[in-house]
């Protein structure tokens, strides 16, 4: 048993800090406006239940091809959609975080890397104005992904993420909101991260997702957030979320949520 991520979620918990702690007026308003948003999403129907219903009962085995740490619950590459669906996907809380953030941005570009089954997908979409480009390497997850999701602007991208995401971003196109849900490995976070570097800007967003699921991820985590072009970053232990605004005091919170 990996008792890690119990022992990071002790530390977290010892840490963490609620909205009356924070000075910072740009901070306390994005915190309240989250702790708000995902009271008033979390008390009515889920919009995306029936997609979820649909992979929780979804049974048929397929083969996947991992590129990345591999599963802690399902050891082999041949596993159930609703497994899946089960381990390695988000739950509702924290898909609404993601979607509340990207609302932050103008959302005009819009990178989700790791789509899995698909359901950060939907709520990424949602919040989307212009496009969604999510990246997955087994093609087996992304015609699950495809199968569930209804937004027209959202573009799949198939492949060895370390060769697709770089050939996406030669479009030298700015992006707005980026999840980096993918691999979960301590190379290829940092890799991922210092790939969309030059093309972010003061209003754009990066959330790292499963930041203390390993000790690579939270080394990981740790030298991305000393990056200067960073000004704010935030812990919500099951992610974090980095900000480049311009004018703000380079500042690390560790928040309850």
């Amino acid at each position: 048993m990996d008792i890690y991520p119990f022992i990071a979620y002790i530390r977290y918990w010892l840490k963490q800090e609620d909205r009356f702690s924070l000075q910072s007026p740009f901070l306390a308003d994005l915190y309240t406006g989250l702790i708000t948003y995902l009271k008033t999403n979390l008390s009515t129907e889920d919009p995306f239940s029936s997609q979820r219903k649909q992979l929780a009962e979804d049974h048929e085995k397929i083969q996947i091809l991992d590129f990345g740490a591999g599963s802690k619950k399902l050891s082999s590459n041949f596993r159930k959609t609703s497994e899946i669906y089960k381990y390695s996907t988000s739950g509702r809380k924290f898909s609404t975080l993601y979607r509340y953030f990207c609302t932050q941005t103008p959302a005009i570009h819009v990178i989700e890397l790791g789509t899995c089954v698909g359901i950060n997908s939907l709520y990424l979409a949602s919040a989307t104005k212009g496009n969604l480009y999510t990246f997955e390497g087994s093609p087996t997850l992304l015609e699950k992904a495809k199968a569930i999701n209804p937004f027209s602007q959202t573009s799949y991208i198939g492949g060895n993420i370390a060769e697709t995401l770089p050939k996406h971003l030669n479009q030298d196109q700015t992006i707005d909101f980026a999840l980096i849900d993918a691999t979960h490995t301590y190379e290829a976070t940092l890799s991922y991260f210092n790939s969309m570097l030059p093309f972010i800007n003061d209003s754009s967003i990066i959330v790292v997702a499963d930041i203390h699921w390993s000790k690579g991820m939270e080394k990981a985590w740790e030298e991305i957030i000393q990056n200067q072009t960073i000004t704010l970053s935030l812990d919500f232990y099951e992610c974090g979320v980095l900000f480049f605004r311009k004018g703000l005091t380079k500042s690390h919170y560790i928040l309850a949520i």
